[in-house]
């Protein structure tokens, strides 16, 4: 696979998810001189310098600040057009054993995983692509591919974009769908006493990424080809977050690309609760990976990112109906812990009670 490097543009191989398009912990004051590159500010500080000099849109649904952000309709009082866009580029988002297949569904998959975080379908897809002059045929099919594997298997297509030269592989995905504005399920809406609440196990990305960067790390066969799959074919949680949506049982959602950690602090953030985990859901092979390899599996599966689990509070009297809403989905609710009136993020396990720390994949810094 050819990740498509030039000498104008080296970067360092690693895992992300850019977030042009949001705005992650509120306003970010780096008291730096207005000479520093974007390096020094940080991904998270670039967005808020930026959003300082957009005019705000008059009565915006949901603007800066979530998963996906929102317009009015005219035509339908009470519906918005939702919309989210994302990138992926090849030097910081492919690792070296992920085809561009591979890359491309996964651009589409990163954006659907914040459509389910709302609860709304995704119908339309529309994809800008930076090409390097010398991309074979063979790839931009792959590329092509991919991109409709990934738009179709969450029930939305592929419905126009743009194609320009780049010194590097770019797959930016904008994504459109429609929504009742009262159903969106958003970050601010977690209280007290509310049921913390996940999709899924976590850090199988995380230990997937560091065996495509350092092959040689000890592990059996079988759990190799799991572990590199949760890196390569990701899944969203589409099915599970349009069930909790329709449950009304949510009180505040996010998708967990930027680590389970982050996504903590962050309905922390917007909903002016803490958070007490008392159970951490660390997978199986997570678990045995960081066993073979001098590894802690709470790092990893709080801090990894890339995990594309649904993040949710749920109020305690509809826990049920959540419940039974992600079964009759074909998946499965977690409960991990409880909103608190503490605004804090802490691990109580077994008596062991320690901070989770604000940190996750930023880019510029990381």
């Amino acid at each position: 696979m050819n990740l498509f490097k030039s000498v104008d543009c080296q970067f360092k191989v690693e895992m992300a998810e850019p977030h042009l398009g949001e705005l992650k912990m509120g306003n970010v004051k780096t008291g730096k001189p207005a000479g520093e590159t974007v390096k020094d500010l940080g991904e998270h500080a670039v967005i808020e310098l930026m959003r300082g000099y957009f005019e705000a849109m008059p009565n915006i649904a949901v603007s800066f600040g979530d998963d996906v952000s929102a317009v009015p309709l005219a035509a339908c009082a009470g519906d918005v057009a939702v919309l989210k866009a994302d990138m992926l580029v090849a030097a910081t988002d492919v690792p070296k054993g992920m085809s561009l297949w591979q890359a491309a569904r996964k651009s589409v998959v990163m954006n659907v995983s914040d459509f389910a975080a709302k609860g709304v379908q995704p119908q339309a897809v529309q994809v800008s692509l930076g090409l390097p002059g010398k991309m074979k045929r063979a790839d931009l099919v792959d590329i092509s591919k991919g991109l409709n594997t990934g738009s179709r298997e969450y029930g939305a297509y592929v419905v126009g974009g743009d194609t320009g030269e780049a010194c590097d592989l770019i797959v930016s995905v904008q994504v459109f769908g429609e929504a009742s504005k009262d159903a969106l399920m958003l970050r601010g809406g977690a209280r007290v006493g509310d049921i913390l609440a996940v999709t899924g196990l976590f850090g199988r990305s995380a230990a997937g990424l560091r065996l495509l960067l350092n092959p040689k790390l000890k592990v059996p066969s079988a759990l190799r080809k799991a572990l590199i799959e949760a890196v390569c074919m990701p899944k969203a949680r589409l099915r599970e977050g349009l069930a909790l949506a329709g449950s009304g049982a949510v009180s505040a959602s996010i998708d967990s690309s930027d680590g389970l950690a982050w996504c903590l602090h962050e309905l922390s953030a917007q909903s002016g609760v803490g958070f007490e985990v008392s159970s951490l859901p660390v997978a199986d092979e997570v678990q045995q990976f960081a066993d073979l390899n001098g590894l802690d599996a709470a790092e990893l599966a709080l801090y990894g990112g890339e995990e594309y689990e649904l993040v949710v509070t749920v109020k305690p009297r509809t826990w049920g109906a959540a419940e039974a809403a992600v079964a009759a989905a074909g998946g499965k609710l977690l409960r991990i812990g409880e909103a608190t009136a503490d605004k804090r993020v802490v691990l109580n396990v077994e008596g062991a009670k320690s901070e989770v720390e604000a940190r996750g994949y930023e880019h510029f810094k990381s």
